[in-house]
Parts: C-alpha cells; sequence; structure tokens
C-alpha cells in the first residue's frame, strides 16, 4: 500500500479510535471515582504498548538521544497529559460526542495556525481562500452539531 493511501488511512483509524478513548477513559474514571487514576492507568498502558511496540519492531535510534533534545520538545507530554485529564474528567458530565467536538474545534485552528506558520518545525502550508473557507466550514459544522 502506498503512502499516500496508507497514512490518510492510519490518520483516519486514529481519529475513530479518539471518541472511543474518551468514552473508555471517562467511564474508567467514573467507575474509580477518579478523573486522575483513570488517566494515569491510561498512561501506563498507552506507555507499555508503545514499549512494546518498540521492541517487537527496533530501533536503530538509543533512548540516549532523548538528553540531547530542546526541553520545550517535551511540552507535547503536557499537553497530552492535559488532554488525557480533561477528556476523562468532562466527558461523563458534557458528553463524549461534545467534548470530542470541541477537541476538534481546537484541532482544526490550532493546526492551520501551526501549518500556516510552520510552527515547531512543521511544513509551511498557506491558509489559502480555499482552506480558510473549508476550516470555516468544519468548524460551523461543529457550530450546528452542538445546535441540535
Amino acid at each position: 500500500m502506498s503512502d499516500t493511501l496508507r497514512d490518510p488511512l492510519v490518520m483516519l483509524l486514529a481519529g475513530v479510535g479518539i471518541p472511543i478513548f474518551a468514552a473508555l477513559n471517562a467511564q474508567l474514571g467514573a467507575r474509580l471515582g477518579s478523573p486522575a487514576l483513570a488517566a494515569l492507568v491510561f498512561a501506563v498502558v498507552a506507555f507499555s504498548s508503545i514499549f512494546l511496540y518498540r521492541a517487537v519492531l527496533g530501533s536503530s535510534v538509543p533512548v540516549s538521544t532523548l538528553l540531547h533534545q530542546p526541553a520545550y520538545l517535551f511540552g507535547g507530554g503536557v499537553l497530552f497529559a492535559f488532554y488525557i485529564l480533561s477528556i476523562t474528567s468532562i466527558a461523563p458530565r458534557f458528553g463524549v460526542g461534545n467534548a470530542v467536538f470541541f477537541v476538534l474545534l481546537g484541532q482544526i485552528l490550532s493546526a492551520g495556525v501551526i501549518d500556516h506558520f510552520g510552527l515547531f518545525g512543521a511544513a509551511k502550508v498557506q491558509i489559502s481562500a480555499v482552506r480558510g473557507a473549508g476550516m470555516a466550514m468544519m468548524a460551523g459544522g461543529l457550530f450546528l452539531i452542538q445546535r441540535v
């Protein structure tokens, strides 16, 4: 399978997994009575899965290369923890759909800004009129979903 077909398919599946993850982790947090504990369990399971993936597939990059990276690059871990904690604690009372719709809106906005300015080393993709209209339509669609 070519990258041009595989990559969008993998990202689509990752997108499918986000609301499933949100629902599962929100339910775990509610049953445990602690969204923070559920988020910790999620992080341990995620870490273990990634560790297993790396062990099975192998890697030519030694873990020691982490020591030579700029500290700000590890901010992604803090943002990921924020996402896990917020979706786990808010989704049970706000609704998984509502929570994920607002996450999508945030993703649309921040992705557009990151691409437009090439932030964090991302490829520069200018927000053209057509791209901006598409982003506005997606945001409008999320707004309409909330109105029902």
